[in-house]
């Protein structure tokens, strides 16, 4: 804050993987306190209740999201399902006009309502909302961020296929019809309510892919691949459950547009330079999900292919900090003018 302050912070659904996830990087965070923590069905317990490790430290009581007095908060985070957040931003915003808020829900990701309503299948409720909202892709819009009410917080898919290709579309170095997005991710990803398919019997010891053609993901890469190549991109993506808690490891395939490999890893270091969040490897290697896991880091590789004219992009992130809760305080840190990397400093869990 530019007072020196403590930023007052609300998390909304802090009883989920993102909004924990959110209570545990905010605990440790040096210019924010924790003075509101929603829950619905877990109203009236205590964090540590929900969440043992929570229990050495001071936190407010879940309440509903009625019972939180907006007009004392700076910064709100919504880690709510999909197509509630709308009407709760709402609701916020007239209750506290000035409230800062970073929703880590879908809603207001996809800039084009006609786009929204085709991935989700109804019409978005907060149009006026949506247009001011900014795409929170720090690394991409950071100046746009600093001066937003509403930050869309991306998706953790779209987060690791959009940030190694997005500068290489951008510099004409690829074929933006040839985008071939292999990704994996952990458990966590789907969430903490509970779900037959998501038992550990139903997905141990094997691996499968989902919502292959249908995944609603590809709304944001359409649109921030077309915005980055000028013309409209469609790329193939499918997603995979693998079994492991935290993580997303995208392998994307790429044909060249008169470049080499070697061309593709020259422009990612030189784009990414001096990112305190994004590491490119040296030339032919690549990074492993466990390289991240825990932090907020994207590791990114450039491999060339065996045939000429193709080159293998590899990218990971851990789903709950750069994926979500990290690029989600990274976000904060950006519109309370705090330093960017302010709380998000932990290196990898390593094993």
């Amino acid at each position: 804050m530019a007072d020196g302050s403590k930023a007052r912070i609300a998390v909304l659904g802090a009883s989920g993987y993102t909004g924990s996830e959110l209570v545990r990087l905010l605990l440790r965070h040096p210019g924010a306190e924790l003075v509101a923590l929603t829950a619905d069905r877990k109203a009236g317990q205590a964090m540590a209740d929900v969440f043992p490790q929570f229990a050495p430290f001071s936190l407010p009581r879940l309440v509903t999201i009625e019972e939180v007095d907006f007009s004392g908060v700076d910064l709100v985070f919504c880690a709510l399902p999909h197509a509630t957040t709308q009407d709760v931003i709402k609701t916020v915003f007239d209750k506290a006009p000035k409230v800062k808020v970073v929703d880590l829900s879908a809603d207001f990701r996809l800039h084009d309502p006609g786009m929204y309503e085709k991935w989700y299948g109804h019409p978005h409720a907060a149009l006026d909302l949506q247009k001011e909202a900014a795409f929170g892709l720090v690394e991409i819009y950071r100046d746009a961020i600093r001066k937003a009410r509403l930050v869309a917080n991306p998706g953790c898919h779209t987060t690791t296929a959009i940030l190694p290709v997005v500068p290489l579309l951008e510099a004409g170095a690829i074929d933006p019809d040839t985008i071939v997005i292999d990704s994996k991710t952990g458990m966590s990803g789907a969430g903490r309510s509970a779900k037959e398919a998501m038992l550990f019997s139903e997905v141990s010891e094997g691996i499968h892919a989902y919502s292959v053609g249908s995944h609603r993901h590809m709304g944001e890469l359409d649109q921030e691949y077309s915005k980055a190549a000028g013309r409209p991109v469609a790329p193939v993506f499918v997603p995979h459950l693998v079994p492991m808690n935290r993580g997303i490891y995208a392998t994307l395939y790429v044909r060249t547009a008169g470049a080499k490999p070697e061309d593709l890893h020259r422009l990612l270091a030189d784009y990414y330079r001096g990112e305190p969040f994004v590491h490119v490897l040296p030339f032919g290697q690549v990074p492993q999900s466990r390289h991240v896991r825990g932090s907020n880091m994207v590791m990114m590789g450039v491999v060339a292919d065996r045939v000429s004219g193709r080159a293998i992009l590899v990218s990971t992130t851990d789903n709950l900090v750069k994926g979500a809760s990290g690029q989600a305080v990274q976000n904060m840190n950006l519109v309370l003018g705090f330093p960017e990397t302010m709380g998000l400093e932990q290196i990898a869990l390593m094993p």
